[in-house]
């Protein structure tokens, strides 16, 4: 019965690919959702969301977060966002394409948020991943960093990282390294 209903699919694409039609994609459970969780999103007003490869590939997308309080009030932030076709059964791939002097954050653009790692569930959804990426913005974390470096400036000496947060963020050197402006 199975391969009945197999072999009457084939026919239909053969049919429409005949007929000038593009054979019709079918969605994976995971574009599925994708679809409905970015339709029903509700970003605070500095966030934002971009599809540079058009809207036909909702599985690649971009955030823009611009803290509007905090240590990096005025920045520009840009995450790409990388969703599987099983997603939600497996969090997106998230990565910070600007370099920022954050604990959280490493100089590669890797994130530590725990909604990405041991605690996805699938009743999370993007909302929930955008919302965690701009909380670690107005609360950088310090107890589970990424750069020990900045996290443990944060820890001992909050106006020193509030300086090294300002110099990265008008593009300048923090220790060795150079960051971009993004401010």
């Amino acid at each position: 019965m199975i391969k009945l209903f197999k072999v009457k699919e084939k026919q239909k694409e053969l049919a429409e690919s005949a007929n000038g039609k593009s054979p019709i994609k079918k969605q994976s459970a995971g574009e599925l959702r994708l679809h409905r969780d970015i339709s029903e999103l509700n970003l605070p007003k500095s966030c934002s969301i971009s599809f540079p490869n058009g809207k036909d590939d909702l599985m690649n997308f971009e955030v823009t977060i611009r803290p509007d309080e905090g240590y990096y009030l005025g920045g520009t932030f840009v995450f790409t966002f990388q969703v599987s076709p099983i997603y939600p059964h497996e969090a997106p791939k998230v990565k910070c394409k600007t370099k920022v002097y954050h604990p959280n954050i490493d100089l590669e653009g890797n994130v530590c948020l725990n909604i990405l790692r041991e605690d996805w569930k699938p009743v999370l959804n993007i909302n929930t991943i955008i919302y965690g990426l701009f909380h670690l913005f107005t609360e950088p974390n310090s107890e589970d960093p990424l750069n020990h470096d900045a996290a443990a400036v944060l820890r001992d000496n909050p106006k020193l990282f509030e300086s090294n947060v300002r110099r990265a963020m008008t593009g300048g050197y923090v220790g060795q390294t150079l960051f971009p402006r993004c401010i």
